[in-house]
């Protein structure tokens, strides 16, 4: 008896009228939403500008889902062009079915597109992009978990995925282990991973998105081999163990060589960007020192007109000070002085008789 596990939903769609809400469509749409902010947000630190990704993601989403699509139906095509298979449900995005390698893949031709009409470099764009890939796969996952599908081996432990029993597409129910979790939570660790090794090292010219790859790659290949969906085999492997492999040779290969003949991080990444942001700085310091300008006449003036104010005054204190000291200058007559005089002379000199001289002895 199984004392844990981890329940399944029960249906995983919701019709909301006539509308269905599947949780497939839900997780896929969040994991893009979720890519695109954080590869917004590093390109914008890479001296992008803000926008453009999702401008370049506009191409690269929808070439993305057609690749993921093709190479489920291509490398699984029994259901839907085998003998007794239904070709129409091959378009049926929603009941499940993209892989991986097909999105990427087809998915990096519309970036190309995209980034050729914007004249980016694609490397430096999927640098910048590729630790949302990951968290967005992470997210993705979930939506095999709504539509019970793409478990591993049957297993007992306390995180077992319980799956409910479906005749009709021949599905057995059990505890089997949750391989989508497992690849939900390595593709976290990928994204942090990239992000730590691009701030360290700072990784350029397409070795970050080579590096997440890689690094995607290695947890792929041990987790595909606990898969036990049905899957062609090439030498006792499953395609996909095959598929991981061969590409993680390829990334790591690509990084090698990229470092030795590029090392660094690009200059620049979006020709024009600093052109615009030094324009729009300018723009905003032209609008500063224009309100600077109009306080500078402003302050000026009103300091001229005090400082008039205040020479005019002295000017004016100046002439009153001259004409009191002219009214005073005329009432100082010289008669005056003579009276002065003849008043501070001796009582002596005073009573002498007029006319009276010098005086003989006899």
């Amino acid at each position: 008896m199984d004392l844990a596990f981890i329940p399944s939903p029960s249906v995983g769609v919701v019709h909301l009228g006539p509308i269905p809400l599947r949780g497939y469509a839900f997780c896929i749409i969040i994991g893009v939403f979720v890519g695109v902010w954080l590869g917004n947000k590093r390109w914008v630190q890479r001296g992008g500008r803000s926008g453009t990704v999702a401008d370049i993601a506009v191409w690269a989403v929808p070439f993305g889902l057609v690749g993921g699509r093709l190479y489920h139906v291509i490398t699984t095509y029994e259901p839907y062009f085998g003998p007794n298979g239904h070709p129409l449900d091959a378009f049926k995005v929603w009941e499940g079915g993209l892989g991986i390698w097909g999105a990427v893949a087809l998915g990096a031709v519309g970036a190309w597109i995209g980034c050729r009409r914007r004249g980016i470099p694609l490397p430096a764009y999927a640098d910048a992009l590729a630790p949302g890939l990951a968290l967005g796969q992470a997210i993705g996952r979930w939506g095999n978990w709504f539509n019970q599908e793409l478990y591993g081996k049957p297993t007992d432990v306390p995180w077992a995925l319980k799956i409910s029993s479906d005749p009709a597409i021949g599905r057995i129910g059990g505890t089997y282990h949750p391989t989508f979790l497992y690849e939900c939570l390595w593709c976290i660790g990928v994204a942090a991973l990239v992000m730590w090794a691009d701030k360290r090292f700072r990784l350029g010219h397409g070795r970050a998105f080579a590096l997440y790859v890689a690094a995607y790659c290695a947890g792929r290949a041990w987790i595909e081999y606990m898969r036990v969906d049905e899957a062609h085999h090439i030498l006792g492997l499953r395609l996909n163990v095959w598929t991981a492999l061969i590409v993680l040779v390829l990334a790591v290969a690509y990084f090698v060589v990229s470092a030795k003949k590029a090392p660094g991080r690009e200059a620049v990444v979006e020709p024009g960007a600093q052109l615009a942001e030094g324009a729009d700085g300018a723009a905003a310091g032209d609008a500063d020192h224009s309100d600077d300008a109009k306080v500078s006449v402003e302050k000026p003036s009103s300091k001229a007109a005090s400082e008039d104010d205040g020479e005019t005054k002295t000017e004016a204190e100046a002439g009153a000070d001259g004409a009191d000291g002219a009214s005073e200058s005329a009432t100082d007559e010289p008669g005056d002085k003579k009276a002065e005089d003849a008043a501070d002379a001796p009582a002596g000199d005073a009573a002498k008789p007029a006319g009276s001289g010098s005086t003989k002895k006899s």
